[in-house]
């Protein structure tokens, strides 16, 4: 009964865990600005985990077509600014917010060629969250337009990003994964590197980003593919659509970020519509909220 009972329960933990090392990852990587600004650091992070997906994926093992290779440069480069213009809006705006904000990309991607009802309620949900966190000229926002629109941007990206990545699903996923990455890593590291310049090699700052990398990449990735093996595509979106939630409560417990009651409820209105578009997803759009490897 008790092996029972930790397999049932493994996989949602592997996904809790993965959200969770996330958060920690980004919290931590925040924590780097002050030295290397938003852009030095989205270098470190992005490069740091290139490197570790090649070290453990090896991706020169497998054979590459010239169209799946067109296709992991798309998704490759989608991915890297996904994360440069995420990390910029975190400069302005609150990580738990900015998290909100750029879920309405998969939502999007999720919900996009649909005609059932019930995805326009899922659509109407996450416009009155996003309504209530957008700066549209009413007194209940107090979010720095410019953060805003970078997290928009952002969330623009992850679309692309999952519109690409679905190309290279036939591929190993460590295969995409590693590539992906190293793509991402020449896309963002030379903005890094023009902004913070020889800030970059400082030992204690190498440490940071290594660290940066290991727990929001290498560590989120180990527990998905855990997961992903035990639960189904709705399911895992569904635990997923945790993210923002637990952003905020990270953003709260390490970086101090208040917010106010009605951004708590704005996260909540964009976490029911990612759990409902997951839960009542045809099968072949599950992946469109589900797919979160690196973020």
């Amino acid at each position: 009964m008790t092996s029972t009972r930790w397999a049932q329960a493994l996989p949602l933990l592997a996904v809790l865990g993965s959200v969770t090392a996330l958060g920690l990852g980004t919290s931590l990587a925040k924590q780097l600005f002050p030295q290397v600004g938003s852009l030095g650091t989205t270098a470190l992070r992005v490069g740091f985990s290139a490197l570790l997906m090649l070290l453990v994926w090896r991706p020169w093992r497998w054979a590459l077509s010239r169209a799946d290779a067109l296709s992991l440069l798309r998704y490759g480069v989608a991915l890297g600014f996904m994360n440069l213009l995420f990390y910029q809006s975190l400069k302005t705006i609150p990580f738990g917010v900015a998290v909100a904000i750029e879920f309405s990309g998969p939502l999007a991607v999720a919900c996009w060629g649909s005609r059932r009802r019930i995805d326009f309620a899922w659509i109407a949900l996450a416009i009155v969250g996003l309504g209530l966190l957008l700066p549209l000229g009413h007194s209940v926002s107090t979010l720095d337009p410019l953060g805003v629109g970078y997290a928009l941007a952002a969330a623009v990206c992850w679309a692309t990003y999952i519109v690409f990545g679905k190309r290279v699903g036939h591929l190993h996923a460590g295969h995409s994964v590693a590539l992906g990455l190293s793509v991402a890593a020449l896309t963002v590291v030379p903005f890094g590197v023009a902004h913070a310049g020889a800030d970059l090699l400082q030992p204690g700052v190498l440490a940071l980003g290594l660290a940066v990398a290991a727990i929001s990449s290498a560590l989120p990735i180990s527990l998905e593919m855990v997961a992903l093996k035990r639960l189904t595509p709705a399911a895992f979106g569904v635990m997923i659509s945790l993210e923002p939630a637990v952003a905020a409560l990270l953003g709260l417990l390490i970086l101090h970020e208040q917010l106010t009651a009605l951004q708590w409820l704005a996260i909540v209105l964009v976490m029911g519509a990612a759990v409902g578009s997951a839960a009542t997803a045809k099968p072949e759009a599950h992946r469109g909220v589900a797919d979160e490897i690196v973020q």
